[in-house]
């Protein structure tokens, strides 16, 4: 740990590139001729190779999950409570790894770089990437690293999905699989929801079609939209009313439509922030990540077939309150691990915190990370 940084952080952490020249070929059929990913690491890789754990961010997530970029950094990554030496994920143990998405806007290759054709931003002309897509990037990432295998690949939401993808596509990579807070699939209203969403981006007047960069604009009302229109999604009802109830932010009515209510002002805050950080464009993108992920589509919606040359165990996690992806779709992957003939561990935890639950440090979900990769076995020797 770097000095001066929380006990149990993994401190001072440098963002890396790799660059690939080996063209990819997207499901959408279009094929990149080279692409980047940014990633951290935390951890070291030990001599046999075998304790890499790759960590799969979910829509809005990044490469950023621990540790600081400075010593002046407020916040630290996005799953610092979870990952360090110490932590549920020990980097003490473990050598860790996250990457930025394919399409996403933190570094890696996506609608802000720079398209070769043209020279001028990708924007809407970034081809449609999906989590088959992001597995076959990652498995590109890892043999630049020299990781012939995974110990886990763990996420939670879209990660999670990225995670059950691994399971499918490299049985022979990976050895665990932590899903938590997913879903086999999207449902019909988690897929109306991404589109309202898209909807309220493309809307907004600066939009341009994607292509809001050529005229120096950006369209922060849509997305400020439409992260708010997630944010509800994330958060349970309970825990809205514990942190808000219907509080008046001035403490009386004003009779208007401005902001009154201490909700609101939330609500706008967590998007204005948003549109401060994030690409409209990767917007729209990872939502529809989002809803084409389906693996037992091609097996004629029977995901136990899909999950039959899987060779990983698992844990699945879900909560209580979380009603975007909510313990039963958790459940409908556990039933087919099991008429597959799979090896699975499942807990539903219970939390106020609604779909934001994976991202908080609650005290049994922590437990349960924490004894299962203890119970990861490392150079053939079990712990």
């Amino acid at each position: 740990m770097s000095a001066g940084f929380p006990a149990h952080s993994v401190g001072l952490v440098v963002p890396q590139h790799q660059r690939f020249d080996t063209p990819l070929t997207l499901e959408c059929g279009v094929t990149l001729e080279h692409f980047e990913l940014v990633y951290e690491t935390y951890g070291q890789l030990n001599a046999a190779r075998d304790n890499a754990v790759l960590i799969c961010h979910a829509l809005s997530g990044d490469h950023h999950a621990a540790g600081y970029h400075s010593a002046d950094d407020k916040r630290p990554g996005w799953w610092d409570n979870c990952i360090g030496p110490g932590r549920p994920v020990d980097t003490n143990r473990f050598f860790v790894v996250c990457p930025n998405n394919l399409g996403g806007c933190a570094g890696s290759t996506g609608p802000l770089s720079d398209n070769p054709a043209t020279g001028r931003p990708f924007g809407p002309d970034f081809p449609i990437v999906t989590v088959r897509d992001w597995v076959e990037s990652q498995a590109r990432l890892a043999d630049a690293l020299g990781i012939p295998g995974w110990a886990a690949v763990l996420g939670g939401s879209l990660g999670g999905m990225q995670a059950l993808q691994w399971t499918i596509d490299y049985p022979h990579r990976i050895r665990h699989a932590a899903v938590i807070a997913a879903a086999p699939k999207l449902s019909t209203q988690n897929i109306a929801f991404n589109e309202v969403a898209r909807h309220a981006i493309r809307s907004d007047a600066n939009f341009h079609g994607g292509r809001y960069f050529d005229h120096g604009v950006v369209p922060e009302h849509g997305l400020m939209l439409a992260r708010m229109l997630g944010h509800i999604t994330y958060l349970s009802d309970d825990v809205l009313m514990a942190r808000f109830g219907r509080e008046l932010r001035d403490g009386k009515l004003g009779f208007g439509y401005d902001v009154e209510f201490q909700v609101e002002s939330y609500l706008r805050h967590q998007g204005e922030s948003f549109v401060k950080r994030f690409d409209a464009n990767t917007y729209l993108l990872m939502t529809r990540s989002l809803d084409y992920f389906d693996p037992a589509r091609e097996f004629a919606g029977n995901l136990a077939a899909a999950l039959a040359r899987a060779t990983a165990k698992y844990l699945v996690v879900s909560f209580s309150s979380d009603w975007r992806f909510s313990p039963t779709r958790s459940r409908e992957i556990v039933r087919a691990l099991l008429d597959a003939d799979r090896d699975v561990s499942y807990v539903e935890i219970e939390s106020e915190q609604g779909h934001d639950s994976f991202l908080l440090e609650v005290p049994l979900y922590h437990r349960v990370l924490r004894t299962y990769f203890q119970g990861i076995a490392l150079s053939g020797i079990e712990p």
